[in-house]
């Protein structure tokens, strides 16, 4: 993902629900609506994470340090991951118990126009900004569907915006159903109902968010195109003749690990595999820009060990121990 592109969708989303949570919390005041002062909340803790997500993307731009060599990339996910345990409590769990309080204790809505009229202008606001997070990840997606994209994205930042501009859509769409069959009925339990199902929605795109950001900071590999990409990289050369085990890990959502024990020719001189190696991480980098840091171990390689099988064991992952000879 670009960072302008994230930039711009984080930016427009901040903006929109900045602008809704202050009109929200004005028409709760005017009409008492228990649903306007869960989506208030909603929008107010919406905003307070995009703003973890801009904090994020500049703290992982620091430079490497002794204690962390590898850079800060991967704070991305950190604040990603900040952002799900926001939407969960904040928004999810304080809909939940305000709609359990009007349930208990509805009273009629007063002023139904500043509620309906918020609504209204929050869903146009909302649209705008849902609007700006698809027209960037489409640049990005290409033949993905949504689910994959959300599901495969090494960047967390558009998956986490599409998923609040989506739920917030939403729960606008449940607040209104609400607010409009309380005022229909004259009943304000159903205000209440409309604020239970807004609680429900933010706490399972909650838990979405913490599923998909856990696995990018457990550390993720790099997808499998990008991994073809490398592969064919290493062998285009004379001297290396194949691939005994490789790994990769994203550093960061624009940072890449690759370590591979390669085969070289048993004739080939130290000059001759240091240049093969050489040229080998030029080709990768070429293929895959985003390879920042190449750890290429040559070896022999030995069809009768490779035959044996790898020990799973040997190393995190498998194939453990490298079929060569020693």
């Amino acid at each position: 993902m670009s960072a302008s592109g994230g930039t711009k969708a984080i930016v427009a989303a901040l903006l929109a629900n900045l602008s809704i949570a202050v009109a929200k919390f004005v028409a709760f005041l005017f009409s008492g609506s228990s649903s306007m002062l869960a989506e208030s909340v909603h929008s107010l803790a919406d905003s307070g994470n995009q703003g973890l997500l801009l904090l994020g993307g500049k703290r992982a731009q620091r430079a490497a340090t002794p204690q962390h060599p590898f850079g800060f990339g991967r704070e991305r996910y950190i604040y990603a991951f900040l952002v799900s345990i926001v939407l969960f409590s904040v928004g999810g769990m304080f809909a939940l118990y305000e709609g359990y309080e009007k349930i208990k204790h509805p009273h009629e809505i007063e002023h139904w126009y500043w509620p309906v009229g918020v609504l209204i202008f929050a869903i146009i606001a909302e649209t705008f900004s849902f609007r700006t997070a698809i027209k960037e990840s489409n640049a990005l997606r290409g033949q993905k569907s949504w689910k994959e994209f959300v599901r495969h994205a090494k960047a967390p930042e558009l998956p986490v915006v599409l998923l609040e501009d989506l739920g917030a859509l939403v729960g606008l769409i449940l607040a209104l159903g609400g607010v409009g069959l309380a005022l229909l009925t004259g009943d304000g339990v159903w205000d209440g109902v409309g604020t239970l199902c807004i609680g429900v929605l933010l706490i399972v795109i909650a838990l979405v968010l913490a599923v998909e950001t856990k696995s990018l900071l457990l550390g993720e590999s790099a997808g499998p195109e990008a991994v073809r990409q490398i592969e064919a990289a290493i062998v285009a050369g004379d001297t290396v003749t194949g691939i005994i085990h490789m790994r990769t890990l994203h550093l960061g959502p624009e940072e890449l690990l690759v370590a591979a024990k390669i085969a070289v020719r048993h004739d080939g001189t130290a000059t001759e595999i240091a240049s093969a190696i050489d040229a080998a991480e030029s080709r990768i980098r070429d293929a895959v820009p985003i390879a920042r840091v190449i750890y290429l171990e040559p070896d022999i390689y030995s069809e009768s060990r490779a035959a044996k099988g790898a020990d799973p064991e040997a190393t995190p992952g498998g194939p453990a121990t490298p079929p060569d000879a020693h």
